[in-house]
């Protein structure tokens, strides 16, 4: 390159420079103000809250066993409640799986509620009431919520237990979380999901639910936890109300309207299920969508649980779930900011520097190794749950709640 050459494009980038800009000044100070509301945003939800929890939750557990826990006579009977539109074969698998739960202290049956939607019409199709299993067709219009309410209206337990198509329990999840509900005040109880064996490694969406496991464990601990594992937990039949028609996450609505009644929600490590499918990058996103967006009609259909004097988890719902949709935002502006006040140090160096970034983003697109291969899974991943914010808070804005996908 001539010198020439070299002094015009170094005129061009110095003319982007802040304070060259008009009203530089202001703008910095706006993109510095920014930056900083950014990372304390990310440090406060990402890391302190989590911290916190964790040192609380460890004080309470020493309490707990000092005190011990006053529990409450056992269940007479319990309900597993299985709401599907899956096909036939695979909901019969479940029914058996579900039949296998061992040492239950109280008689077990299993409800099938059927999607209005699902693509067989006949209950036959699935299979006869016999004995501890009965099939019952969902409520109209149909989706997952009018299905549960048809399920659990059918149910006879004192307990429900919830549960999902496509996840296997452990023999002992069944007991395990209807002992946790005997605890005076514990109106729900949320299993542990574990995710697929070869999704664990690589996987940020696996790495992500480690770390929300271990804070809702924290959450329940201290006092209760913020939502449920859908697949996996069960709550008292007498706490149980009808789901509003269209609701997106009975699994956050439900255990929300028994915090606001004042009971607990808890997590129970033992009570294990274990998770069948391996999805793809692009029913992630699809999913993080729909619950994000479920997370905005929560706040618009139950907003009892944004005052503080109604809703006793108040602080651990506002960091645990709203404040997070604030982190793309948060993250643009620091990357804004970065970009912004180093472009005039790298002026100078700015042709090799974006050569050798432009070779290594190259490499990583091209290279066929697991290495490779892993970190563009990782980016594409992240990057696709950073869009699933901003989608669903368009769809929260909008009122669009109809984003179920299968």
């Amino acid at each position: 390159m001539d010198g020439g050459r070299f002094y015009h494009r170094r005129g061009t980038f110095a003319r982007l420079r802040p304070e060259r800009l008009s009203g530089a000044g202001d703008v910095v100070r706006a993109l510095d103000l920014w930056a900083y509301v950014s990372a304390v945003t990310l440090v406060m939800v990402w890391v302190l809250y989590p911290l916190v929890m964790g040192v609380l939750a460890g004080l309470a557990r020493r309490r707990i066993r000092g005190a011990g826990v006053r529990l409450e006579p056992a269940a007479r009977a319990v309900s597993v409640v299985i709401a599907t539109r899956d096909d036939p074969a695979a909901v019969r698998a479940r029914v058996e799986d579900c039949l296998r739960a061992s040492d239950v202290p109280a008689p077990i049956e299993v409800i099938v509620a059927l999607d209005r939607r699902c693509a067989w019409e006949s209950i036959e199709t699935y299979g006869t009431t016999r004995g501890t299993v009965r099939f019952v067709r969902g409520d109209e219009p149909g989706g997952k919520a009018a299905t549960l309410n048809a399920g659990v209206r059918a149910a006879t337990g004192d307990v429900i237990v919830f549960a999902d198509t496509s996840q296997r329990f452990h023999p002992d999840a069944v007991r395990v979380l209807v002992e946790a509900l005997r605890e005076r005040g514990m109106g729900a109880a949320s299993g542990n999901l574990e995710l697929p064996r070869a999704n664990r490694a690589t996987s940020l969406a696996a790495l992500y639910w480690r770390a929300e496991r271990w804070l809702r464990k924290c959450e329940a601990t201290v006092g209760s936890a913020v939502g449920v594992t859908g697949a996996i937990y069960a709550i008292r039949k007498s706490l149980w109300q009808p789901l509003p028609v269209g609701l997106l996450l009975d699994d956050l609505y439900a255990p929300m309207q028994i915090v606001l009644r004042g009971y607990r929600v808890g997590f129970v490590d033992g009570a294990l299920a274990w998770e069948l499918r391996q999805p793809q990058p692009v029913e992630e996103y699809r999913r993080k969508t729909r619950t994000l967006t479920g997370v905005i009609q929560l706040c618009a259909w139950l907003p009892a649980l944004l005052n503080p004097l109604r809703n006793p988890i108040w602080a651990q719902f506002l960091f645990h779930k709203l404040l997070r949709f604030l982190t793309p935002y948060a993250a643009l502006g620091i990357g804004v900011w970065c970009l912004v006040t180093t472009w005039p140090k790298v002026t100078a160096p700015l042709g090799p520097s974006l050569s050798a970034a432009a070779a290594a983003l190259f490499c990583l697109l091209v290279l066929s190794t697991d290495r490779a291969r892993r970190v563009r899974h990782v980016m594409g991943q992240a990057v696709l749950l950073q869009a699933a914010v901003l989608v669903a808070t368009f769809n929260g804005l909008r009122g669009r709640w109809d984003v179920w996908q299968k």
